[in-house]
């Protein structure tokens, strides 16, 4: 098959190349715009305790307005507030309430909301809609902190703001141009390293301009998808989209490549040459793309909505990628010639590539000492993975200096750390009566009485009386372990049990929607992971033709995983006394790292088997595929390390979780799983690698005379 897509494009490049301009064009034009969504019903399924809590809110109370950030007032010495400082705390909120807001419903201070030491007054903002996270409402949170301050310029009095708006504002200036930055960072690395190993400006510029068009294309066929096929996909893919198009779009770009200058060097004509790269390299440029679609569909499996929406967007990505792999980027390069390498003449010649020589010599003359060497490092850097804590705190890691994060700790010596999100308890009647104010002032003293609340506020009551909320706070942040493990634990078990005859009670707010993301989380890691394995073991056993192959290889990756997760334990909390890691870092790194980074081991065992096949012995093979591969494996492992590395530089600490971790995951897998583990188990295995399948020779090397006359291309040797 692949033999004959090879020819197909090579003797009709125009035509191909036409095609594609065509078919982006008309996707451009003709596809939707990634829609923009923040339905939360879609991010956990309906069983989840916070979905329920929605729907009851929704029931109960569908104008309640929701608290969006809170102002926190404190003198510039530290002191208590005098009479007079909190009348200037109240003209202050008045004045801001008066200036209207874009979607901000009201601001409000008063007595209540000074703290019991009287050194912090609080002035509650809240907005006129259910969804706090909105252009509108981060505007003004922006201009009330710039006309709040200039109110208390000739007071003794200073203020910030903090809460879920406030957060989400600093986190993301905080952020900056991360996803510009990401792409710059690619792009250079991409055009500087193919300058150095191609030596040629078009090579350098070719794949930046067809990755480009890739991208267009499939951007414009997930947005059809969601709007035609129900595909619930929105706006937040693109970032993590150019990450992905850029690292297989990438890597499949020079596994061609690679193999085209290898044909070219036998004597080949560059037509001929680009169709017989396309037949050798065809299978496992899909073999490649599919464990990664079959990886990316996996997280249809997720109870996360946001997982469940990005693993189909980037599954088509891929798809994309790979037809344009082995269509577009053949056409365009057998087109060119070897005009696509000027004005170098390297091409001609085998590089000398001294360290892939000396690898190749090594993994092949010592294949047991290599693998337990680089199987020990795995295992070494895996032990720093029984560290690992799950931080579902966002707000750690801001910059300490940011007024969110400083505005927290200040309301924290005042009040209760959980005061600007308080946790949300419900009470409903399920025949729809009105519940006794009686029975709810019982319910809440009990759920006053759970260990770690703080307060609990008078039950407020639907119109019909059927519903009660109360407003609880926790003495922990709203996202800390401590408070996730209260709402999970003791505050639930309450709530269930102290719940009236005929009542069921609720919790919800944002401490119990992480509790349930964590559950969700977890549970996920026992199903998508595994699933992912095993759909990724069928593919490497088709293209392998074996039974033994996959298993240490996916055993490699595994190993692979857990090393970089624990690494990034070990830097991250050990050295650097981080609290814990982003929760959703591991799924991160199963994404980038193993369903990507599988590449790099595809690549190596399918030229492992294609040169056994040959009838060299396990040794021989294993020298010339490591010779031939490392060069590949390295480049593309240093470019898609490279991309993440970038994150390294934000100033938010998660960020640099996933640079580091993704980055160096990576490195792993290309360098010391890929280039010396893999092939020194395979030579350690020999032949019984390949079982059952019987080695068969690839097809001979066609004769160049006998296509040269198909070819428009002028011989190697000429220019």
């Amino acid at each position: 098959m692949f033999r004959g897509i090879g020819r197909l494009v090579t003797r009709r490049p125009w035509l191909t190349i036409a095609a594609w301009i065509v078919a982006t064009l008309a996707t451009v034009m003709l596809a939707p715009k990634l829609p923009s969504t923040t339905d939360q019903a879609e991010f956990l399924p309906s069983h989840y305790e916070t979905v329920q809590v929605m729907q009851v809110e929704e029931r109960a109370f569908p104008r309640e307005e929701q608290p969006a950030a809170t102002i926190v007032f404190k003198r510039t010495d530290g002191g208590k507030l005098s009479a007079e400082d909190q009348a200037a705390v109240t003209k202050v909120a008045t004045g801001l309430a008066d200036k209207g807001y874009k979607e901000i419903q009201g601001i409000r201070t008063g007595p209540e909301m000074l703290s019991p030491n009287g050194q912090i007054m609080l002035a509650s903002v809240t907005a006129a809609t259910k969804n706090v996270f909105t252009e509108g409402i981060f505007e003004s949170v922006k201009e009330m902190r710039v006309d709040a301050k200039a109110q208390l310029a000739d007071t003794p009095l200073t203020m910030g703001m903090t809460g879920q708006a406030a957060s989400a504002v600093d986190s993301m200036e905080s952020a900056g141009d991360t996803d510009a930055m990401i792409m710059m960072a690619t792009l250079a690395l991409i055009i500087v390293l193919l300058l150095i190993i191609f030596r040629s400006p078009l090579i350098a510029l070719l794949p930046v301009l067809i990755i480009t068009l890739v991208f267009a294309v499939a951007t414009g066929l997930i947005a059809t998808a969601s709007k035609i096929g129900g595909l619930k996909a929105d706006s937040s893919v693109s970032s993590i989209l150019i990450v992905v198009l850029f690292g297989v779009g990438t890597d499949y770009i020079l596994f061609l490549l690679f193999r085209y200058r290898e044909q070219l060097r036998t004597g080949v004509p560059p037509r001929q040459a680009m169709a017989q790269a396309v037949e050798r390299v065809g299978e496992t440029i899909a073999s490649a793309a599919g464990a990664v679609i079959v990886a990316f569909l996996a997280l249809l499996l997720s109870s996360m909505g946001m997982l469940r929406t990005m693993g189909p967007a980037l599954a088509i990505s891929v798809g994309v990628t790979l037809i344009a792999s082995l269509t577009l980027v053949p056409a365009v390069f057998a087109l060119l010639g070897t005009k696509a390498f000027w004005p170098s003449k390297a091409w001609r010649r085998e590089p000398k590539n001294a360290l892939s020589h000396r690898t190749a010599k090594l993994v092949s003359a010592r294949p047991g000492l290599v693998a337990a060497a680089s199987g020990g490092v795995l295992v070494a850097l895996t032990l720093g993975l029984f560290g690992f804590t799950a931080e579902y705190d966002a707000n750690n890691s801001l910059p300490k200096h940011l007024e969110s994060v400083k505005a927290q700790e200040d309301l924290a010596r005042g009040f209760a750390a959980g005061s600007t999100e308080p946790t949300l308890v419900y009470v409903e009647n399920e025949d729809g009566k009105a519940i006794p104010e009686a029975v709810l002032s019982e319910f809440g003293k009990q759920v006053g009485g759970v260990r770690g609340v703080g307060q609990v506020s008078p039950a407020r009551v639907s119109p019909d009386g059927s519903v009660a909320q109360f407003s609880v706070v926790l003495e922990y942040k709203p996202a800390e372990d401590k408070a996730l493990a209260l709402v999970d634990g003791p505050l639930r078990d309450t709530v269930h049990e102290a719940a009236p005859d005929g009542t069921r009670g609720l919790v919800g707010g944002s401490t119990a929607l992480l509790a349930d993301i964590r559950d969700a989380v977890n549970r996920d890691y026992s199903v998508v992971f595994p699933a992912a394995g095993i759909a990724i073991m069928i593919i490497l056993g088709l293209l392998l033709r074996s039974v033994v192959a996959p298993w240490y290889l996916m055993a490699a990756v595994g190993l692979g995983f857990s090393a970089t997760l624990g690494a990034t334990v070990v830097l991250f909390q050990k050295v650097q006394g981080e609290n814990g890691l982003l929760f959703m870092l591991p799924v991160m790194v199963y994404l980038f790292v193993v369903a990507i980074g599988t590449d790099y081991n595809i690549l190596m065992v399918a030229r492992l088997r294609e040169e056994a096949a040959r009838g060299r012995t396990p040794k021989e093979a294993t020298r010339l595929a490591v010779a031939h591969s490392m060069p590949t494996i390295a480049t593309a492992g240093i470019i898609l390390a490279g991309t993440f590395g970038v994150l390294l530089l934000a100033q938010n600490s998660m960020l640099q979780q996933m640079g580091f971790a993704v980055s160096f995951g990576i490195l792993l897998t290309a360098f010391v799983m890929a280039v010396l583990l893999v092939p020194a188990l395979t030579t350690l295995l020999g032949h019984r690698a390949w079982l059952p399948g019987r080695l068969s020779a690839p097809a001979p090397e066609p004769a160049a005379a006998q296509e040269t006359r198909e070819s428009e291309s002028e011989p190697v040797g000429s220019r």
